[in-house]
C-alpha cells in the first residue's frame, strides 16, 4: 500500500486528538512528524518522528501531505507556502478569513495539480450521519424548514490567547459556524440569501461568541445557531417536512473519546449512546408513524480514507477547497447582513 508521508503543522489540541490518532491507525498514512514552536509535546507520543524547528524545515523534507492546523488567521499564508511547495494539503477550519483567499488557495492547488482538502469533520458526526439519512431516504417529504445548533455552556473567556483576541480568525463565527454552515450546504447546497446577528454576549469578550444564521431557499428555510450561554441545549437538528418531523440531540462521542485517550477502530468506533436516539415523526405509505430511530455510526477515518484515495487515485477531496470557498461566502455574507441588519443575496 503506497504511504502518503504526512506532517502537521502543530502538536496542540487539534494535531494530538483529531489529527495524528487517524494518521497512525490508518495505513495508508505515515506522520513524519511535526513543526513545533516552543513545547515540544510530539515525541510523548510518536518518540520516532520529527519535530521541525521550522515551517521550512518541514517543506524541505520529504513529506507528501501537510496539515495545516494552526490559529484560522494563519491558514491562507501557510497553506499557501505549503502549496506552492508542491505538497498535498488538509486545512482546518475556518479554511481562511476571506473568500478571496479560498478562492486563491483553491487556484493555487488546480494549477499545481495538488489536493486540497478542508477538515470538515463534523460531516462525519453520527448525529449529522443519521439526519443526512433521514432526508436522503425522503422519511419527512419535501422540506419546509431546518434548524442546526451548535449549543455550549462555556461563559469563561479561552485560555488561548488567539481565540479571544481581536484579530481576522477568531471568534464563534470562524470557530463553531463553519461546521453548522458546512452541514447546511452538504444537505441542502448554496442558498439565495443569508440573513444574520452576530453579537457578543460574554462579558469582558472582545471577539463574536453569538451566531444566528437564516439561509434562504426558494422552497424552504435553514437556520443556524451557535452560542456560549446554552446550559440546557434543545435538540441540535431539528427538521420539518410536509409529511413529518426528526428531532436528535448532538451525541457524536469521538471528540470526547479521543480526548481521554481512545484510539479508533472500524467496528465499534463513533458509537453514541441510545438515549441520544432522533425522533422520528412522520406518515409513511398513509400510516402515521412516531419511533425513535437507532444512530449511525460515525467516524473521522473516513475523511482521511478520503484523503488517500483523493492523493493516490486521484479521487475528489472527502471536502473540496470550493465547498470551502462556499462556506466562506456565507460567512462574508453573515457578517455583512449583521452589520448593516439586511438580507445579502447571494
Amino acid at each position: 500500500m503506497q504511504k502518503i508521508k504526512t506532517a502537521l503543522l502543530s502538536y496542540g489540541m487539534s494535531g494530538k486528538v483529531f489529527h495524528a490518532p487517524f494518521l497512525n491507525f490508518h495505513p495508508g498514512f505515515e506522520l513524519l512528524g511535526s513543526w513545533e514552536r516552543s513545547k515540544k509535546l510530539i515525541h510523548q507520543d510518536f518518540p520516532s518522528v520529527k519535530s521541525y524547528s521550522t515551517l521550512e524545515d518541514l517543506l524541505e523534507d520529504d513529506v507528501d501531505l501537510v496539515i495545516v492546523n494552526t490559529p484560522v488567521e494563519t491558514h491562507y499564508e501557510y497553506a499557501k507556502q505549503v502549496l506552492l511547495a508542491g505538497k498535498h494539503a488538509i486545512v482546518e477550519k475556518a479554511f481562511t478569513t476571506t473568500v478571496a483567499q479560498a478562492e486563491e488557495l483553491a487556484v493555487i492547488a488546480k494549477e499545481k495539480g495538488l489536493k486540497l482538502a478542508v477538515f470538515q469533520n463534523r460531516r462525519w458526526d453520527s448525529d449529522f450521519k443519521t439526519v443526512q439519512k433521514i432526508i436522503t431516504d425522503n422519511m419527512l417529504g419535501e422540506i419546509v424548514e431546518a434548524e442546526f445548533h451548535f449549543d455550549r455552556y462555556n461563559p469563561i473567556l479561552s485560555p488561548k490567547q488567539h481565540k479571544e483576541t481581536a484579530n481576522s480568525g477568531a471568534g464563534i463565527l470562524k470557530d463553531l459556524g463553519p461546521h453548522v454552515i458546512d452541514q447546511a450546504l452538504f444537505l441542502f447546497g448554496m442558498p439565495q440569501s443569508v440573513f444574520a446577528d452576530i453579537r457578543i454576549t460574554r462579558e469582558h469578550s472582545l471577539v463574536d461568541d453569538y451566531i444566528d444564521i437564516l439561509l434562504y431557499y426558494s422552497n424552504f428555510r435553514v437556520r443556524l445557531k451557535a452560542g456560549f450561554f446554552i446550559r440546557e441545549a434543545i435538540p441540535a437538528f431539528v427538521v420539518h417536512g410536509k409529511k413529518g418531523s426528526f428531532l436528535k440531540p448532538r451525541g457524536d462521542v469521538q471528540e470526547d473519546e479521543l480526548k481521554s485517550g481512545k484510539k479508533p477502530n472500524l467496528e465499534t468506533w463513533g458509537t453514541e449512546s441510545i438515549e441520544k436516539r432522533g425522533l422520528l415523526h412522520t406518515e409513511i405509505n398513509g400510516e402515521i408513524i412516531q419511533e425513535i430511530v437507532p444512530t449511525l455510526q460515525g467516524n473521522y477515518y473516513d475523511f482521511f480514507d478520503g484523503v488517500y484515495q483523493s492523493i493516490t487515485n486521484d479521487a475528489t477531496e472527502p471536502v473540496t477547497a470550493q465547498e470551502g470557498v462556499h462556506v466562506m461566502q456565507i460567512i462574508e455574507a453573515a457578517i455583512q447582513s449583521s452589520a448593516q441588519k439586511k438580507v445579502i443575496d447571494l
